[in-house]
C-alpha cells in the first residue's frame, strides 16, 4: 500500500504541527524561574520545589479560585494559604517533610 503525495504531505504537516505545539524540553528553566518568582532564596532542589508546588496546584484544581495558586506558593510556600491547602488536601501527615523542604528552598525556618 502506497501513500499518495497528498496523504504524505498531510502526514508531514501534522508531524510539523505536533512538534511545534510540544512544550520545550527545557521545562527545568521554567521551574527554576518559578523558584525565584516564589521568592525562594535558598537552595534550588527541583524535586522539593515540584512537591510543594503540586500542593498548590492540587488546591487550585479543587477550588478553581484563580488567585489561590499564587497565594499558596507566595513567599516560598510559607503562607497560611499553603498550610490551609495542606490541611484541605489531607496531607498533614507530611507536614514535617514539607517544612524540611521549605527550609532548604526558602533558606530559613518556616514559621
Amino acid at each position: 500500500m502506497h501513500l499518495s503525495s497528498i496523504q504524505l504531505a498531510c502526514v508531514a504537516l501534522v508531524a510539523v504541527a505536533l512538534s511545534a505545539a510540544a512544550p520545550p524540553s527545557s521545562s527545568h528553566h521554567i521551574t527554576r524561574r518559578s523558584f525565584f518568582s516564589r521568592k525562594c532564596k535558598g537552595v534550588y532542589d527541583a524535586s522539593y520545589f515540584a512537591r510543594l508546588d503540586r500542593i498548590c496546584d492540587d488546591c487550585f484544581n479543587l477550588f478553581r479560585e484563580p488567585s489561590l495558586y499564587n497565594l499558596c506558593g507566595d513567599n516560598c510556600f510559607t503562607t497560611d494559604y499553603f498550610r490551609g491547602c495542606v490541611e484541605v488536601l489531607q496531607e498533614t501527615d507530611s507536614i514535617e517533610q514539607f517544612k524540611d523542604y521549605i527550609r532548604v528552598l526558602h533558606g530559613a525556618d518556616p514559621s
